[in-house]
């Protein structure tokens, strides 16, 4: 059974201030996979003192420096990475196939893309007379999911890193596991002490006092949108920066133009991946109503081919990463029944011959309409909505009809698609199944949060713009 009872502050692990220990489920068995302690406002206090102090120092050092430590932390990562996928797929449930080669790569290519950033990116030009210099924020507050609990991780320590600021790291309760071997990793790799600091705890013991406090300059939040909102009325009394990543409901159009086979094939495929639970899944696929019954007997056959299981059998998909999510999908599923959307596959229930975990059946429904409850509300489970449209401007109307604006997809022939990219409140819009970039900003519009991850810009959020007024450089 894993431990994961001390945190880790100013380079060491260290005994929590109290006495309070949650018990981890795996979501395949329901068995009891490890313990973690929760902390509370005196952790964080510590581990933000920690963080103030290092930021001293470390915001000082020179970029070949962090360069450096990118290199002895890529290197440690590649070491530790068995040991990575096999905590992700005990903590929250993912195959072993896909915590390799996802949940996993995904983790270490933020790093190896934010080093590659960094060698190229100017913290400083000439404007005129004035100097423009862009320096670390400070204390950044990082507070991640558990539905990609290491990609999440790893984006945001990686621009914190790249840009010389100091943090504290709270990740879900639900899936230390991996958080603490990422640990184990930045210490491996001669993180200096104070740098990188991680308390474990939930959001009411740990997250209020880290989003709260008022010697942290920053919080960046990945989560649901509603614990967004409690975390900017948290860090609005400090008037601190906050960047938050949050819920999505993401439209996938499929144009006239489209391959049908093949796009309903592929968007049931990303609606079920990760057990659907990604806060970027195109899980509202729009289809002209000419075509929903041939839609519907495509996106049947689809997703017969994601056959559920545990994890360690390397079944396509896997659990949902706990009871009470699902619970909600359970709920929601009934929801669309009673509000009168055609269930075409899966629906209430374990799968056959899953009794114990927490399994949900690959569950689509046709002839929904967009003031559906399952086509408002966020699911985060393999539940895909099918939804009709009459027209272009009709499908890009539904598409925007949303309070969320994380991302969108379109199918279809090129140019007609970027056109409707265009026109799109979402901001990451995929056309036509393209590889996933993640050195693309990624980040939304309205409920879906504020500030972009990934790549080079990121790195604005935990920046600061200094002007320096009548500079002159040093001939």
């Amino acid at each position: 059974m894993r431990e994961n009872l001390q945190f880790y502050i100013d380079g060491s692990w260290v005994e929590p201030a109290g006495n309070i220990v949650m018990d981890v489920i795996n979501p395949a068995d329901e068995t009891v996979a490890g313990q973690v302690a929760l902390g509370g406002p005196l952790d964080v206090d510590k581990a933000v003192a920690a963080a103030r102090a290092a930021f001293q120092t470390f915001s000082q050092i020179s970029v070949e420096e962090r360069l450096a430590l990118f290199d002895r932390i890529i290197a440690a990562y590649q070491l530790r990475a068995q040991d990575l996928a096999i905590a992700v797929s005990d903590e929250m449930g993912a195959p072993l196939w896909l915590a390799e080669q996802l949940q996993v790569t995904a983790g270490l290519a933020h790093i190896q893309i934010a080093r590659a950033a960094l060698a190229k990116y100017s913290f400083e030009h000439e404007m005129g007379t004035t100097e423009i210099v862009r320096e670390p924020i400070g204390v950044c507050a990082l507070i991640t999911p558990w539905n990609w609990p290491l990609n999440q991780l790893t984006c945001k320590v990686a621009a914190a890193l790249a840009t010389g600021c100091t943090m504290v790291v709270k990740p879900s309760e639900v899936s230390p596991f991996s958080a603490t071997i990422f640990t184990e990793i930045m210490h491996d790799a001669g993180v200096p002490a104070g740098v990188f600091n991680l308390v474990h705890g939930d959001g009411k013991g740990v997250g209020d006092a880290l989003t709260g406090h008022p010697e942290v300059d920053l919080v960046s939040f990945t989560g649901s949108t509603p614990a967004g909102i409690q975390v900017a009325r948290n860090a609005a009394l400090t008037v601190k920066r906050v960047h938050q990543e949050l819920g999505g409901k993401s439209p996938n159009i499929l144009l006239p133009s489209a391959d049908f086979p093949s796009a309903v094939a592929a968007g049931v495929a990303q609606m079920m991946l990760n057990s659907g639970q990604s806060c970027n899944a195109p899980s509202r696929m729009l289809v002209p109503f000419t075509r929903m019954d041939e839609v519907a007997d495509l996106a049947r056959t689809a997703a017969a081919q994601w056959v559920v299981g545990h994890p360690a059998s390397n079944a396509k998909m896997g659990p949902v990463a706990s009871e009470a999510q699902w619970r909600k999908i359970q709920n929601l599923i009934q929801v669309g029944i009673e509000e009168g959307a055609t269930l075409i596959t899966g629906g209430l229930g374990r799968p056959e011959g899953l009794d114990t975990g927490f399994y949900v059946q690959p569950t689509i429904f046709c002839n929904v309409t967009n003031d559906m409850t399952i086509a408002r509300e966020e699911i985060f489970g393999p539940v895909l909505v099918i939804i009709g449209y009459a027209d272009e401007a009709d499908a890009v109307a539904i598409a925007n009809d949303t309070v969320f604006g994380l991302a969108a997809y379109v199918q279809g022939e090129h140019a007609a698609a970027e056109a409707v990219a265009r026109k799109l409140r979402a901001g990451q819009v995929t056309l036509n199944y393209a590889d996933m970039d993640l050195a693309a900003p990624f980040g939304g519009y309205k409920q879906s949060g504020n500030g972009r991850e990934w790549g080079e810009v990121a790195f604005g959020d935990f920046l600061e713009t200094k002007a320096i007024v009548g500079f002159r450089r040093a001939v």
